[in-house]
């Protein structure tokens, strides 16, 4: 079995990085937290990640490199507490969610142990561009 690649395609020009990028996103595919995507409109995007447990002060949202990085790390309070039984873990974790050029990180709210993060597309005008051809 051969590794198709994107060099495959000469037709596709200067898209290299998205052989990357999805190799990136493939290594990145831990089930912790358990999330949703939904499309919430034509041009926007909602992301739910199962949160319970994490406070707001526990979880950071980033944008780094197009990649939205949503970590939750909670503070340890071991020694306050006399656990008969733990069924509920406290781990961290790091979620990362690869952003397409146009797509914007809007507002991020937490309900009901679920944190919800707004994504927006906006879509470039089409741009017709006429080359002049001139004499060698």
């Amino acid at each position: 079995m051969s590794k198709l690649s994107l060099g495959s395609y000469p037709h596709m020009l200067g898209f290299e990085q998205l052989e990357r990028l999805l190799e990136r996103t493939a290594k990145s595919s831990e089930g912790y937290p358990p999330f949703n995507i939904e499309q919430t409109s034509d041009c926007s995007y909602r992301i739910t990640l199962a949160v319970a447990g994490f406070s707001e002060r526990d979880l950071s949202i980033t944008v780094e490199d197009r990649q939205l990085v949503i970590r939750g790390r909670q503070g340890e309070d071991g020694e306050t507490r006399i656990f008969l039984h733990r069924g509920i873990a406290s781990r961290q974790f790091q979620r990362s969610f690869v952003l397409a050029d146009g797509v914007e990180v809007g507002e991020a709210v937490m309900e009901n142990g679920l944190l919800h993060v707004d994504l927006t597309l906006s879509r470039p005008e089409t741009v017709v561009q006429t080359i002049q051809i001139r004499k060698g």
